[in-house]
């Protein structure tokens, strides 16, 4: 009886001890998918404040070119009330 006992208490300690291995592999996995998303996530953050800088640059050159245009209507508009030689 008492080996009857101690070889289902072995069987048993193996069990748990397979589905142990098996719980630790999944948790590895489960935090190397979740490292890769972190990674992702990072990689877009850095992908949408590159476009962030390239609308503002792009914005910053609009204003110039506009202050541009807006000098030379208000230059063309002087030169019809100035005297032509």
């Amino acid at each position: 009886m008492t080996d009857i006992s101690h070889e289902f208490l072995t069987e048993l300690l193996r069990r748990l001890h397979q589905r142990a291995d098996k719980s630790d592999a999944a948790i590895r996995n489960l935090r190397d998918e979740i490292n890769a998303m972190r990674l992702n996530m990072q990689a877009q953050q850095s992908d949408i404040s590159n476009l962030y800088n390239v609308v503002h640059q792009l914005d910053a050159r609009m204003e110039r070119i506009e202050n541009r245009l807006e000098l030379r209507e208000f230059q063309e508009a002087q030169a019809r009330f100035e005297p032509q030689p």
